[in-house]
């Protein structure tokens, strides 16, 4: 009657027990050290000795040891004494040990199998001990043991079938989590506390695989590149991945170099070179280029030691110390990385990305024939090239500026290795050393270049917040936006975000939206995904695999994630009736022209707190309808997008202009809305139309720019949209079948379409608190204008939030006094910042410079982007860069935008075809263009600047090519 208890307490019980943080509480207690904070992160009891001293480990010994011994105990109490589920339970105490008290376990393993079958554990140390005593070797005896013990128990208990094979599960579960958990014994002894030092060395054994006391460790091996520096642990990576590195090996800095140089031997014949490799060199903080010594040609054991002592040496020159200092880095030690020398016949240095223009993607190389030390030394000039990588599926080209006396061909060789590891370190720069000796081309070295970080791009934020930013916009928008996937984010990744900073999630440059690629990378990358995982989600682009290790390892943050996923549509109806709907009633009953400022303030207070909770479902509702139309493989012309207000409001427009028709068979487009006054139908007709305007009012140009007129201010547009669409004749046929096609879908709901809908309902809520908010904000600035402290209309938004705060609170009596210098200032950088056409899509560094114009085409005929809606189109180019002029649009137009958003969709109605310089598969644009089957090509880099007016292009909405015909002069 009490198992079924016993295997409660083994499988919910002895988990917990794991997870129990008594080794954290012990250190911070005693050394106030927060384990998970320092060293590895493991909260183990090597690191409590590490990082704690002999006490703080002997009490985590102590704790772990009760784990184990209590797991065991609690398990007699429902099960007989040496029952398999005594190993059962050890193995839910690992599993939550690993899970959640991010340690592996061993302790509490070794006191509860001593409890559970003291014959076996008697053996297995036996063996142990003599096993480590003869080999030195931590490693082999640690895997050792996970063979013996299952092994003796299958000696002494061989009739015990289950107990076998719980013991066989432990030793794998054991085996698995040594081989995902870092060693703070690999931790350099001489930085753990005094006392722990001597136990440390002796317990360390074989940190480099038994090779300590016998040679070094290899290149070819996994380094860590806390204990080998970042340079040794790259070198190998690079290495294992299958690129040419020069053989080598690495002296750790608590390595005795003596052994070495018997090992190496090094001879005229066979010169070895002797380079730095210290603690964080060659890393995305600090590349310490040339701070440090390097020894070539070093041809005898007495000068391999003098050389090893010269490169340590080097780590406490002045200049060196002042460089750490001057980076806030900490001195930590220098590992010193042997290897034979390559017999340069052409070497050079590569940079995958221009470090000077900091934008393109122009790889520079500079090669001179000879060694790779004069090119880098600075005092020679070396020959310069630029290189274009272009791959496709099956193939790459190079094309290749600059020539001198290094082949052209081994020129373009070097492009493709720099563009490839580029790839490899997701996107990062790097700077990559090179040297070829007539057979090979060698990689000597690769970091990142340090000065193009991080990496921000344009794709996604071009979409979400297109268009050149006021500050107030931009003050309002980003903690919002930061805040909401910082919180995704730590859901998932737990105590894994630390070291994160989510505020710098995006930033302005020439005023436009960047997010940065850098951090969205290194979270993917902590969450296991691949690093291209963002634009899958926002712009449907292609998405790798992630691995079943770096889903079983999220599996606790990711199931919380679905969790949130699969309540979406109950939480957001739930909020939409209790928080948003009466929230937008109160501010809609509210008379914002009768406000005073402070009350204003508490107004805008209140729409910022609906906004915070907004911004969750207009960031979840999204990614969720994305995710669950990649998993159904539910195409796009299936969806309906009805309930998203710009396409209700265009299909609205629409149907009153086709009754308009009715009612005004002859019209003059300037005299409509006087003509159809004079008529009973008409003041029907112009009722909808105003009817329409009341009910789509809070939508603008830009949706998510508050500094942007909405329609209920500035109706002109639509009013000349409804003139053109009166003018305009049916839809094609293609835009019925997609119009059928969609409502055919509607009563086929699916789980996608319900998130689609959703996603729908959310973009209203929100455009209608970002509308009140601009309304708010226009209110205050009124009063601000007739009291003279602002000059005219618009200043308000060129101030951020806190300022406009503070000039209500009349605190800052400085600022009133600069408040025209400054509004002035931030006006001319605005103006100036909008006035550049061509933005460059990735910027690097946060110093970006001025963007430059776009090189050449590979192909001056074909332009390529992301293929958006289906079919062909032929016409003449119409850019519009701004809605402020509308032109006549027929189906021999193909508008080139730099952007779509809710103002735009109108316009689309009548076009042929569509260019954007950004969005993809699910932008705006795109959903209008699919539903009214026109051929749409989304993300062609530099549309607006490369395309004239009146040029003739043929556009491919399913290749997602643009194709410049013969007639290229503009009419």
């Amino acid at each position: 009657m009490f198992e079924p208890w016993g295997v409660f307490v083994i499988l919910i019980i002895c988990p917990l027990l794991g997870g129990l943080p008594l080794i954290s509480w012990i250190t911070y207690a005693l050394k106030r050290k927060q384990l998970s904070q320092v060293g590895t992160g493991n909260i183990s009891v090597s690191a409590a000795f590490y990082h704690g001293g002999k006490i703080v480990g002997i009490l985590a010994v102590l704790s772990e040891a009760f784990k184990g011994v209590a797991a065991v105990l609690l398990t007699r109490i429902f099960f007989p004494d040496g029952s398999f589920w005594e190993l059962v339970a050890l193995i839910a105490l690992v599993i939550g040990r690993y899970w959640i008290g991010r340690g592996a376990g061993t302790t509490n393993v070794v006191w509860g199998f001593v409890v559970h079958d003291p014959l076996v554990a008697i053996f297995v140390s036996f063996f142990a001990g003599i096993s480590f005593t003869i080999l030195q070797s931590r490693k082999v005896v640690k895997f050792g043991v996970l063979l013996l013990f299952p092994l003796f128990v299958a000696l002494l208990h061989l009739s015990d079938i289950p107990r076998i094979f719980a013991a066989v599960a432990l030793a794998g579960l054991m085996g698995w989590i040594y081989t995902k958990i870092p060693d703070d014994l690999k931790l350099p002894a001489q930085e753990a506390q005094t006392e722990s030092q001597a136990m440390l060395e002796f317990l360390r054994g074989d940190v480099y695989d038994g090779l300590r006391q016998r040679a070094m460790v290899s290149l070819d091996e996994e380094l860590n590149a806390a204990i080998v520096g970042e340079k040794a642990a790259t070198l190998s990576q690079i290495k294992r991945w299958g690129y040419p590195v020069p053989k080598g090996w690495v002296l750790a800095p608590i390595d005795d170099p003596e052994l070495l140089t018997e090992f190496l031997q090094p001879s005229e014949l066979s010169p070895l070179v002797v380079r730095s490799s210290a603690i964080g060199e060659d890393s995305e903080y600090a590349s310490a280029a040339g701070q440090y010594e390097t020894v070539v040609n070093v041809t005898s054991p007495e000068a391999l030691q003098s050389a090893i002592a010269q490169v340590q040496a080097s780590y406490n020159h002045p200049y060196a110390v002042q460089y750490r200092r001057d980076r806030g880095l900490n001195d930590t030690a220098m590992a010193v990385l042997i290897q034979q020398q390559v017999q340069s016949v052409y070497s050079g240095v590569a940079f995958s990305r221009d470090p000077i223009t900091q934008q393109g993607d122009a790889i520079i190389i500079e090669a001179l024939p000879g060694s790779p030390t004069q090119v880098v030394s600075g005092k020679v000039t070396p020959e310069q090239y630029r290189a274009f990588v272009v791959e496709t599926e099956n193939s790459y080209s190079v094309q290749l500026e600059g020539q001198g006396r290094v082949p052209q061909s081994l020129i373009k060789q070097v492009a493709y290795l720099a563009y490839r590891l580029e790839k490899r370190y997701h996107g990062t720069p790097q700077d990559i050393e090179w040297s070829y000796d007539g057979q090979t081309l060698w990689v000597l070295q690769s970091r990142p270049i340090t000065t193009l970080l991080p990496i921000w791009t344009r794709k996604i934020a071009a979409e979400v917040i297109p268009g050149v930013i006021h500050p107030l916009t931009w003050s309002i928008n980003r903690p919002l936006t930061c805040g909401v996937w910082g919180e995704f984010f730590t859901i998932v990744l737990g105590d894994r975000t630390l070291g994160l900073d989510f505020t710098k999630t995006a930033t302005l440059h020439y005023s436009r939206a960047y997010f940065n690629a850098s951090l969205l990378g290194d979270i993917f990358i902590r969450m296991g995904l691949p690093p291209e995982s963002l634009e899958f989600l926002t712009r449907g682009a292609k998405l790798s695999k992630p691995s079943l290790q770096s889903t079983w390892e999220n599996l606790p943050g990711l199931g919380k994630l679905l969790k949130r996923e699969l309540s979406l549509e109950k939480d957001f109806k739930q909020d939409y009736h209790k928080r948003f709907i009466p929230g937008l009633s109160q501010l809609a009953q509210e008379d914002i022209d009768n406000l005073e400022a402070p009350q204003l303030l508490a107004r805008i207070d209140f729409i910022l707190e609906l906004l915070r909770h907004g911004t969750y479902y207009s960031i979840l509702a999204p990614l969720s309808a994305a995710l669950r139309q990649a998993i159904f493989r539910v195409k796009d012309g299936q969806i309906d997008h009805s309930v998203t207000p710009e396409v209700a409001a265009l299909r609205s427009l629409s149907a009153i202009a086709t009754d308009a028709k009715q009612v005004l068979v002859e019209f003059e487009p300037q005299q409509v809305f006087e003509q159809l006054k004079q008529t009973p139908e008409g003041e029907k007709i112009l009722q909808e139309f105003n009817e329409l305007l009341q009910d789509y009012g809070y939508l603008s140009e830009v949706g998510t720019d508050i500094s942007v007129p909405t329609w209920r201010e500035n109706p002109q547009m639509i009013k000349q949209m409804f003139v053109q669409l009166m003018q305009g004749n049916e839809p094609q046929a293609g835009a019925k079948d997609a119009i059928n096609s969609i409502f055919a879908s509607k009563r086929k709901r699916s789980f996608v379409q319900r998130r689609v809908d959703i996603k729908g309902r959310v973009t209203e809520v929100y455009s209608r608190l970002l509308a009140e908010l601009r309304w708010s904000f226009v209110a205050l600035e009124k009063i601000w204008l007739k009291s003279g402290l602002l000059r005219q209309t618009g200043d308000i938004f060129f101030l951020n939030f806190d300022e406009v705060r503070r000039l209500i609170g009349d605190e800052d009596s400085s600022l009133i006094e600069q408040l025209d210098k400054l509004v002035e200032f931030r006006r001319s950088q605005f103006l100036q910042d909008s006035e550049i056409i061509q933005i460059p899509v990735l910027v690097y560094g946060n110093t970006p410079p001025h963007p430059l114009a776009p090189s050449e085409l590979y192909s001056d005929q074909i332009l390529q982007g992301i293929g958006a809606s289906h079919g062909q189109a032929e016409g003449r180019v119409k850019v519009l860069r701004n809605l402020q002029d509308i032109p006549d649009i027929d189906r021999d137009t193909i508008l080139v935008v730099p952007y779509t958003d809710s103002g735009w969709a109108p316009l689309l109605l009548k076009a042929g075809g569509l260019i954007a310089e950004a969005g993809g598969r699910l932008s705006h644009g795109a959903i209008v263009a699919r539903e009214y089957g026109i051929p749409a090509v989304m993300d062609v880099r530099g549309a607006t600047w490369l395309l004239q007016d009146g040029q003739r292009v043929r556009i491919d909405g399913s290749r997602g090519i643009v194709e410049l015909s013969n007639d290229l002069r503009p009419e």
